[in-house]
């Protein structure tokens, strides 16, 4: 038999072993009073990866990290991958419910839990008999491993894994929220994708230092983190965002790229100590998660940096990108398509529709998502196939294409509301405040706010015979709501606008909120 050459792919693993083969010594991530050398970061990658195959995690298995930013976090998510696992990363605004519910619905059979967590999750044990092994950081409790003891015991030997591009990476939530979440699926061939085309997009190199100011659980800050750690940079990671430590380590350590939701934007340009800051290191800026406003954009490239990137995109797969360069001509606009992405408007019957014609978006690319987990139905309806039967996804966003194929959107198909950078959905806090006696009748919708750019407002109609009391029902819907699901208010109403099958129409309820809202 002839002798035949590999067909070999890197996959994001090895690349970091490079990295730490040939820079063992320079800083890979930086948190806090926390830092790791690629040496040591990739070890500790490996020490969790033995530890986790000698406790018979399997390929292709799911294991949960709920864990707070650190550096043991990243050692732990990547750890998981090492293994030939799928990593699957929780929220920390979720409640104990809610991380109950996630926790079956992905199969997960070892978890990975912080101090953070621990009140949550620990009590939760006993009842999530398919995780078989749960390892602890930063507390102990009988029964469980812990992570400073995988680092003390496991060997950092490299195990012998070998992956394939096809093979699931990690399970995102990104609805973040109870009801029936979606787990968005990614390969490793989705994940190289997001690593390298970022690092093309926005000029990572290994000389870069990029700043992650959202939690690492978040699909977004993944935006930063892939593509830094793709290239061999360095890494800071912010504990917990504040405005003015934000500032302080951009100057104090050089940080070239960094990434922030536009309420974080507007945080940082609301320091008095903005102006008097040396910013002058910053290259990249990325916004994304949710719209910025004309005038936040302005204001961040005139005192932030010129070097502002605007990205739209959804998780299951598709993303453009707004250049710094492209601003002057195209400053209503979110870009044109990542590289390695296609875009397509289509009409309420899958057509195509021609430049200046709304309809819904439909992205293309080697980051699409490979399915919803267990939810075959709900994959097969985000699909259409264009003229060459590839599989592109509908966003149920609406946008416009301009003649030189930038995007602009529109509107929201989907009643989706994005506040502070989080995806959340009304359905979902609805059936939380239904639940409440005086409550006859609820619709959710978002409303403007001046900080987090869109909160959740309830609209009640009283159970009959009820005299309710609107800030008593927000008071009791937002101790059972997750963080950024809470309400900014609830108001009283007799009835809602409804369609000819009884269903409200939201946008009706929205406009007297959005009509005086800057855009």
């Amino acid at each position: 038999m002839t002798d035949r050459l590999d067909d070999p792919q890197v996959y994001l693993p090895d690349l970091f072993a490079t990295h730490a083969r040939h820079y063992p010594g320079k800083d890979a991530v930086i948190c806090g009073d926390q830092t790791r050398s690629w040496g040591d970061f990739v070890g500790n990658i490996n020490r969790v990866a033995n530890h986790l195959i000698a406790a018979g995690v399997q390929k292709g298995d799911r294991v949960a990290v709920m864990m707070g930013n650190s550096v043991d976090m990243l050692e732990c998510l990547f750890g998981v991958v090492r293994a030939g696992g799928c990593v699957v990363p929780l929220s920390g605004l979720l409640t104990a419910e809610q991380l109950e519910s996630l926790l079956s619905d992905c199969d997960a059979v070892a978890a990975f839990v912080s101090a953070e967590f621990e009140e949550r999750v620990v009590p939760l044990a006993a009842k999530l008999t398919g995780i078989r092994t749960w390892i602890a950081h930063g507390f102990q409790t009988d029964g469980w491993g812990n992570v400073a003891d995988i680092y003390a015991t496991s060997p950092d030997t490299m195990p012998d894994i070998r992956h394939a591009l096809t093979d699931a990476f990690n399970i995102i939530y990104s609805s973040g929220t109870t009801g029936l979440p979606k787990g968005i699926v990614q390969t490793h061939r989705a994940r190289l994708h997001w690593a390298f085309s970022n690092a093309v997009e926005m000029s990572f190199s290994s000389d870069s230092r990029a700043l992650t100011t959202t939690p690492l659980y978040s699909n977004g800050t993944w935006l930063m983190m892939l593509p830094i750690l793709f290239a061999g940079g360095t890494l800071h990671v912010m504990p917990a965002f504040d405005a003015a430590a934000f500032l302080k380590t951009v100057e104090r350590e050089k940080i070239t790229h960094t990434f922030m939701v536009p309420a974080q934007y507007l945080m940082v340009l609301q320091r008095p100590e903005l102006d008097s800051t040396d910013l002058s290191s910053l290259r990249t800026v990325l916004s994304a998660g949710s719209p910025l406003r004309r005038d936040t954009k302005r204001q961040i490239i005139e005192r932030i940096s010129p070097g502002l990137f605007e990205l739209y995109g959804f998780s299951e797969g598709f993303a453009s990108m707004l250049k710094p360069h492209q601003h002057a001509e195209k400053f209503d606009t979110v870009g044109t398509p990542v590289l390695g992405f296609e875009v397509r408007i289509l009409d309420d019957e899958g057509n195509e529709l021609p430049p200046g014609e709304p309809g819904e978006i439909a992205g293309y690319g080697a980051g699409i998502m490979s399915e919803y987990n267990k939810r075959d139905a709900q994959t097969a309806e985000l699909i259409w196939r264009d003229e060459r039967g590839r599989t592109f996804i509908r966003s149920g966003d609406v946008g416009v294409m301009d003649e030189d194929g930038f995007l602009k959107i529109v509107d929201r198909k989907k009643d989706m509301i994005i506040s502070g950078g989080f995806n959340v959905f009304p359905t979902d806090v609805e059936a939380i405040v239904g639940q409440h006696p005086d409550v006859m009748d609820v619709t959710v919708i978002g409303v403007p706010h001046p900080k987090w750019g869109e909160s959740c407002l309830a609209l009640v109609i009283p159970a009959s015979g009820a005299s309710p009391d609107p800030e008593a029902i927000k008071a009791w819907s937002n101790e059972r709501l997750a963080k950024t699901q809470r309400l900014v208010a609830v108001e009283l109403r007799e009835d809602f606008p409804r369609n000819a099958l009884g269903k409200v129409i939201k946008k009706d309820l929205r406009a007297p909120y959005w009509k005086d809202a800057a855009t």
